[in-house]
């Protein structure tokens, strides 16, 4: 019997799941959740063998940071990503926290059922889309000699700082606007140009905008 915790903010969807799952002979719905922290919490009552996890939950922790923080603490439970957003940027930050798995809300439910037996056997599972998007992830990688590292190897700070050097304000104007010192921007903006393999500001200006970071509304 696999052991699943569903965990979504509609009622509807959990309703849903719970349905679909509890009819299936070796599957049980054993706990729901409406956000991240609850998520963690009936995680470590009920120890599931798999958690079905949405990425936007407005109200709490989002899925993300709760596949993060359940990962370290219950390294043995499988977590597959269940979400509408079908953006390439959401599957390698969910693949980053430790996810098993990445399955769209729109899939059919035989595929969301195989999803599932596959990640509780200790299997990852993606759909051909999301692994498309993984291997050309690799293949720009590749053509690019390795030396881009991903956006999720950086730190919060250093994503907030990236935005601003790439918005034009200056480090300090940085500095104030995020309430540290000057030499503390200069050293996230050091870092951040050496993890993802820019030398120049231009480089860094289109990278941002490739990353959707200059929306100035």
């Amino acid at each position: 019997m696999i052991k699943i915790l569903v965990v979504d903010d509609h009622v509807v969807v959990r309703s849903g799941l719970k349905t679909l799952l509890n009819g299936k002979n070796q599957m049980e719905v054993i706990g729901e959740a409406s956000e991240g922290d609850e998520a963690i919490k009936k995680a470590l009552e009920l120890h599931p063998d798999v958690v079905l996890m949405d990425l936007s939950m407005p109200h709490g922790k989002n899925g993300l940071t709760a596949t993060e923080e359940l990962k370290k603490l219950l390294p043995e439970t499988a977590i597959l990503i269940l979400t509408m957003h079908d953006d390439e940027e959401y599957l390698f930050r969910a693949i980053h926290v430790g996810a098993s798995g990445y399955i769209l809300k729109s899939a059919p439910h035989e595929e969301l059922l195989s999803a599932i037996i596959s990640v509780s056997t200790g299997n990852a599972y993606l759909n051909p889309t999301a692994t498309k998007k993984l291997m050309s992830e690799y293949m720009d990688k590749l053509k690019n000699g390795g030396e881009s590292s991903s956006f999720e190897s950086l730190s919060d700070r250093e994503k907030q700082v990236l935005e601003l050097v790439a918005k034009g304000f200056s480090n300090k104007e940085i500095a104030e606007s995020l309430v540290i010192s000057v030499k503390t921007v200069e050293s996230h903006k050091s870092n951040l140009m050496e993890k993802l393999g820019l030398k120049t500001r231009p480089e860094l200006v289109r990278y941002a905008l490739k990353k959707g970071l200059l929306n100035f509304d």
